[in-house]
């Protein structure tokens, strides 16, 4: 059989990469959920989220989450104006049509009018006033205007545009409108425009939905241009502030043929929101920890240059391999995101120009892996480095073993200077799915969940999932493994536990129970999810011999207990650990981004890859750094030659750039480290990242052991630390916790929160609404620094937040308070539970210096 060939042209540009796919819709909750480094590092460039005090849903404020967003480089905040309103279909007060325009239009006004308060921030909103008109204000149901659709008669509909953007425009001539946001690319949207454009009100931004497929991206984008040119409109922006489905969010060998639709079609586009606020749209784990779609954004959003043409084995098909690649002749690099199908294909390029890579490539691919929704994932996993001659201007490069649900990037840079090739990668992982292993003890075979024909449903490795691991059963689930060698193992399960299934409600995670060919018993906490078949990951480790081995799930153990709860497994990963016992991460500086000037060099002798990095005063190599948790970690930034730098992490200045190991903390999740030069050369070869050798002194303080005021008191937790916790923190600030912690030095520190977050509030329609609270901590007398916590799904459901505070020598007092924060006006209340007063369940708290106290 003839292979399948994708096909790169690196002699056909199709125009500067534009990075619009990585918008996200209610994908921010407020300022640190998620996190800015993810933020950032996902290369966000839209936010479309909810009216300033909206009650659509709990968070999600366009003009709360909008400086933070800025800062994290972000370009837009779309506002949906509807979403002042509840319900959905939008439940707008009044009886006649005409009072609830009239009361919509009050909110409008009220809402441009907090803008202006906002300096030069407004620049970067921009108003959508109707989401959705055809199904809600100005459809047929319940709550329209009149009854009338406006696809069957646009008067009414019409004039309340007009209506809404001159008012719009009248209080802010420099405002942005987008519309019509429709639910797709109507035929009756011809009549809008042409009224728009006749009456002075055309959008400034043409936004509609694409909950379809990415073949239908391109085919609507272009569908518009066509009629733009009819109409003598435009070009105007375009933003389809709604894409993908429940099946394809979260999976990188599905986005990327969103991603590789949208970049081809050069708009702006919005992933859908079909789950919980906050999460960059099933990117985001906890606060600051990536998934596999995460990691695709960052590898979509640090491609730079030009766009090149893609061919791949079937143009525009959706679940078929498709691509997206970008050619970057400063930077003498070309890269390929490619995916949707598994197996093999030949990898080919032509148009490689000699001037650009020289007569030899060196080619790394790397495999972007799905892990679940809400499971966090490392870095992309290298898979081959290698060199690989150009003839007649074409590289082809073989590839096998593709798996449909990762996506994958090749990077091609000049080769052919005696590069170091680094040791092979360790073998792949082997999957084992649950519905194909051996269940004893009444099983359920649940499913089948999402796929092509049923989008609306979750993405599962298999078909099906497997149930029975709950409270009162003797289910036991076993699966035959083989390990490639004898070495140490990460055994990944795949699971859920509905946070609000009944057993689930009273005790929070599941436990189940482990072993290996009938040894070695552990106990396990599966994931928590917002629904069932949302997937995390539950990993534990073990040395296996080459060979055959059994690894049983169980809800009894005769040493260890019986399991509480309720939950559903997916599949089990065997993944090979490094051949060394000490695993250490290397980041190649010529991979990573690059501003202020720095440039790649491929001649640089005694590079550890193809090519090292020449930062002048100024210029700036940032790395996206993945750390397991909340942390020592060992990081060497590896120079050539005697220049010198900065080195920043996470925002923080931690001092010179050292030569060799330094001990420094990273949170829990995804790092920015940028190396800045501070000499008029510094040469960076790559970055490594080791684990801890124990050089940072730590001091922990239990919350049961602080002074508690008002309401504040002990609860019983059994996954809480010492199975004791600290509740009721809150709804003023004389319910407090006050801790004391020391620090051996003085200067900056990360302040580490085990918590639990069980909040939800009660939803209008398919969103869960879970609930983030807030901490006001006061450190040593200072000024309160503001805190938000992301839902832990349950109040027995623990997990870090690390930010950073400054420490004194010595013995520090820190308070824990919290109290229900008011609308923008400072005065008015959330009336439907979206705003807590309280502070999260706290468990304890960790200080760490950021660095060593004599880095600067």
């Amino acid at each position: 059989m003839t292979p399948r060939t994708l096909t790169v042209d690196l002699g056909v540009e199709t125009g500067p990469f534009h990075g619009g796919a990585s918008g996200t819709l209610y994908g921010l909750y407020g300022d640190g959920v998620p996190s800015r480094t993810l933020v950032e590092g996902m290369h966000v460039r839209t936010v479309s989220t909810k009216a300033q005090d909206g009650v659509q849903h709990p968070g999600a404020d366009a003009l709360e989450i909008l400086p933070s967003f800025v800062a994290a480089g972000g370009k837009d905040v779309y506002v949906y104006l509807s979403d002042i309103h509840r319900g959905f279909p939008y439940e707008w007060p009044g009886a006649t049509g005409e009072e609830r325009l009239g009361v919509h239009l009050a909110a409008v006004r009220r809402h441009v009018a907090q803008v202006q308060t906002l300096g030069a921030l407004k620049s970067h909103v921009v108003y959508v006033p109707f989401n959705e008109p055809e199904g809600n204000m100005f459809g047929d149901g319940e709550w329209s205007y009149d009854g009338v659709c406006w696809r069957t008669d646009p008067r009414r509909y019409f004039a309340a545009w007009q209506e809404t953007y001159r008012l719009i425009k009248g209080l802010d001539p420099a405002a942005r409108v987008a519309g019509p946001n429709t639910c797709v690319l109507y035929p009756e949207v011809r009549g809008f425009l042409e009224f728009a454009r006749d009456h002075g009100v055309l959008p400034d931004v043409i936004t509609w939905h694409e909950l379809s497929s990415p073949d239908e991206v391109r085919t609507n984008v272009a569908r518009y241009r066509a009629l733009e040119r009819e109409l003598g409109i435009g070009p105007l922006p375009v933003n389809l502030n709604e894409y993908a489905h429940n099946y394809h969010l979260s999976v990188p060998g599905q986005m990327i043929q969103w991603i590789a639709a949208v970049e081809e079609s050069k708009v702006d586009a919005d992933m859908a929101y079909w789950n919980i606020a906050g999460n960059l749209n099933d990117s985001a784990v906890e606060a600051n920890k990536g998934n596999g779609q995460w990691w695709l954004f960052n590898a979509y959003g640090r491609m730079s240059g030009h766009t090149v043409r893609v061919t791949p084995p079937h143009p525009n098909v959706q679940y078929t391999l498709q691509g997206v690649a970008t050619l970057d002749r400063p930077k003498r690099q070309a890269r390929l995101l490619f995916g949707g199908a598994g197996g093999a294909v030949d990898l080919a390029f032509t148009g490689v120009d000699a001037d650009v890579f020289g007569g030899v490539v060196h080619v790394r691919l790397e495999e972007i892996r799905w892990s679940g929704q809400v499971g966090a994932c490392e870095q992309p996993l290298r898979l081959l480095d290698r060199e690989l001659p150009v003839t007649g201007g074409r590289v082809v490069l073989p590839v096998t073993g593709l798996d449909e649900m990762s996506a994958y990037q090749l990077t091609i840079a000049p080769g052919g200077n005696g590069a170091t090739l680094g040791p092979p990668p360790a073998a792949r992982r082997r999957t084992y799915l649950a519905e194909d292993a051996t269940c004893t003890g009444g099983c359920t075979r649940n499913g089948p969940e999402g796929s092509p024909s049923a989008v609306d449903k979750f993405a599962t490795s298999g078909t099906h999932h497997v149930g029975g691991l709950r409270t009162g059963s003797d289910v036991v689930l076993a699966f035959d493994v083989e390990a490639p060698h004898d070495g140490t193992y990460d055994i990944r399960v795949f699971a859920n536990s509905h946070n609000l299934a009944e057993p689930v409600r009273e005790h929070g995670p599941t436990n189940v129970f482990l072993r290996i060919d009938g040894d070695d018993p552990r106990e396990l906490r599966l994931p928590l999810g917002h629904q069932w078949a949302v997937w995390g990951h539950t990993d534990t480790e073990a040395r296996l011999t080459a060979g055959p081995h059994r690894i049983t799930l169980a809800a009894q153990d005769p040493d260890l207990g019986t399991t509480r709860g309720d939950a559903v497994v997916d599949k089990l990963d065997l993944v090979p650990r490094a051949q060394r016992e000490e695993r250490e991460d290397v980041y190649e500086a010529e991979y990573a981004e690059l501003g202020g000037g720095a440039r790649a060099t491929y001649a640089q002798p005694g590079a550890s890859g193809p090519g090292a990095v020449v930062a002048p005063r100024g210029g700036t190599v940032t790395f996206w750094v993945h750390a397991a948790d909340d942390g020592e970690a060992t990081v060497t930034v590896a120079l050539l030659g005697a220049g010198e730098g900065l080195l920043t992490v996470n925002g923080e200045e931690l001092g010179r750039v050292p030569r060799g190991a330094v001990p420094l903390f990273l949170a829990g999740g995804v790092n920015k480290v940028t190396v800045t030069g501070t000499s008029e050369s510094l040469v960076v070869d790559r970055l490594r990242v080791g684990p801890s050798r124990g050089l940072l002194p730590t001091s922990v303080a239990a919350a049961e052991e602080g002074v508690l005021t008002g309401t504040a008191r002990v609860t019983g937790r059994s996954n809480a630390t010492g199975g004791k916790a600290v509740d009721g923190i809150g709804a003023g600030p004389g319910n407090a916790l006050t801790l004391t912690v020391t620090a051996r030095h003085a200067g900056r520190h990360a302040l580490t929160i085990r918590y639990s977050n069980g909040e939800q509030a009660p939803a209008t329609h398919y969103n869960p609404d879970p609930v983030c609270r807030h901490a006001d901590i006061t450190v040593a007398g200072g000024a309160p620094h503001r805190v938000l916590f992301p839902a832990t799904l349950h109040f027995n459901n623990f997990w870090n937040l690390s930010v950073p505070v400054t420490l004194e020598e010595g013995a520090n007092t820190m308070t824990f308070t919290a109290d229900e924060l008011p609308g923008f006006d400072g005065r008015s209340r959330n009336a439907y539970g979206q705003r807590s007063a309280y502070a999260p369940v706290v468990d304890q708290v960790t200080v760490t210096p950021l660095a060593p106290g004599g880095l600067s």
